[in-house]
């Protein structure tokens, strides 16, 4: 047995050079591929999940939700493309939590971050099977079986190895890309901004009612609706975030990993308010949309009816969801990885491939469980929209994680002035700041749609369970992994 020794209440071991060998990543990452693992990441929020909140918000609602989860995310792609080269370890968001708060402090971020990723293809794939079911006229029945076997693929894709998964991923972005700029292009022929993207109203006993010719208030719901549509507005944006997990497969994570985090934020934002807009602007509008599994699917049938050529532009726009189905599975497959091989986690599940050099274990754990999730939702609570419940249990995750990292910089720049910090965020602290409180708002806001509030407290549950495991188990089983060895190096434990 190795020697052992306790610190800031855990217990750390001293492993052998064999147990990092048999942990190994392989470097390939450049520029591009950073960023269209963001940008590929986040663009499946472009074909579903956005338009729940036009239930929630109608389109002035969500529109001001979008505005201010935009400063949020501005706010942490600056702070993340500072902490990113300083501390370029795969484990991200929990690296930097780990420097800044201690072991605490590191789990209980990366753990958010941890929710987020898993959770995410299992809304991603309830989508998919919504496009594909409408393309092909498969009966709802045979759901789960497209599920199932797109997970297949695409872990397994996955797990092949990372030269392939990145240059998948490039292509994929580039292709869901241009599917999004032919539907802008395509929007502008049937756009009609007042009768339908304004067509939301309320009636008599305050439920949300269709007006056929449009006109309705731009804040059908008040502030309340946009508090309400801040989650569903969040999925424009989410996942960005992962770029940092990256950083151990990257050439040069220290110059990249900045360009690749604020040029695919720019590129997000415009793609995302340009899908607010003319999706919500084309037959069948806002209202219908509300409660829609496949917005752009029944964007392209409004502007070119219900024909073969739609069906055909459909199948490419499945592009988007895979973009970022493919690229969440590289996600979560990394956090599960690095808080493994720290032992947060239990050991085995960091175990990569001996010739491909994938995390091949954290991948198909991470899958079990995301798929697993899906079913669960769809067989076990029939009647309940599965994907925009799951959207919310995602993001749960993600808010939590996103006030730890503003919270990690700013203690990073009041505790740690001498690190080396290849870039500099021009918001300095108080961008950490905003992004800390937005992200506290929205986790608030997300417990007043009463209809979600029971996935919430699973999602509760799940948080607390993992706390605990925590408590009773893995802070007795750390490793001094890299971000370990950082983190003890630059603070007096």
């Amino acid at each position: 047995m190795s020697d052992q020794h306790s610190v800031q209440g855990v217990t750390y071991e001293k492993v052998g050079a064999e147990y990092f060998e048999k942990r190994g990543l392989r470097r390939f990452a450049g520029a591009w591929s950073l960023w269209a693992l963001g940008v590929g990441a986040v663009i499946s929020g472009d074909f579903f999940g956005w338009n729940y909140g036009l239930a929630t918000g109608g389109f002035g609602g969500l529109f001001v939700a979008t505005l201010l989860v935009s400063v949020m995310y501005i706010c942490l792609c600056y702070s993340l493309a500072e902490m990113a080269p300083a501390l370029p370890h795969t484990g991200g968001a929990y690296s930097f939590g780990r420097t800044a708060m201690g072991p605490w402090g590191g789990f209980l971020t990366g753990l958010g971050e941890n929710m987020e990723y898993v959770i995410t293809p299992g809304v991603i794939i309830v989508s998919v099977g919504a496009y594909l079911q409408t393309i092909f006229g498969t009966p709802p029945e045979w759901q789960w079986v497209w599920w199932v076997g797109v997970f297949v693929i695409f872990v397994g894709l996955n797990i092949w190895g990372v030269e392939l998964s990145f240059k998948f991923t490039i292509f994929i972005t580039f292709l869901a890309m241009a599917i999004l700029v032919f539907f802008f292009l395509a929007a502008l022929s049937a756009f009609d901004f007042s009768r339908l993207a304004l067509n939301i109203g309320i009636g008599p006993d305050g439920a949300a009612v269709a007006l056929p010719d449009g006109g309705g208030p731009f804040l059908p719901f008040g502030w309340t609706g946009v508090f309400a549509s801040l989650p569903f507005a969040i999925w424009f944006l989410l996942a960005i975030e992962q770029l940092p997990l990256a950083a151990e497969e990257s050439h040069a994570p220290k110059k990249d990993m900045p360009k690749g985090l604020l040029w695919g934020i720019l590129t997000l934002l415009v793609l995302g308010f340009l899908t607010l807009l003319f999706n919500s602007a084309v037959p069948p509008g806002a209202f219908v949309l509300g409660a829609s599994a496949q917005p752009l699917l029944d964007g392209l049938i409004g502007i070119f009816g219900d024909g073969l050529g739609t069906k055909v532009l459909a199948l490419l726009a499945v592009a988007g969801l895979i973009a970022s189905f493919h690229t969440i599975i590289y996600a979560y497959g990394r956090n599960i990885y690095s808080l493994s091989r720290a032992g947060y986690f239990p050991r085995w599940m960091s175990l990569t491939h001996g010739e491909r050099k994938t995390p091949h274990v954290a991948l198909i754990l991470g899958g079990a469980v995301s798929l697993g999730l899906a079913l669960l939702m769809t067989y076990a609570f029939p009647g309940t929209t599965v994907g925009a419940a799951l959207l919310n249990l995602a993001v749960f995750g993600a808010v939590i994680s996103y006030a730890m990292q503003g919270l990690s910089f700013y203690i990073l720049r009041r505790d740690f002035p001498t690190i080396e910090r290849p870039y500099r965020s021009p918001l300095g602290n108080a961008g950490a700041l905003i992004c800390t409180l937005i992200a506290v708002i929205c986790l608030i806001a997300m417990f007043l749609n009463e209809a979600y509030r029971p996935g919430l407290y699973g999602a509760v549950v799940w948080y607390i369970l993992g706390i605990l495991y925590f408590a009773l188990v893995g802070r007795h089983k750390l490793v001094l992994s890299p971000e370990e060895e950082f983190a003890m190096s630059h603070r007096k434990a």
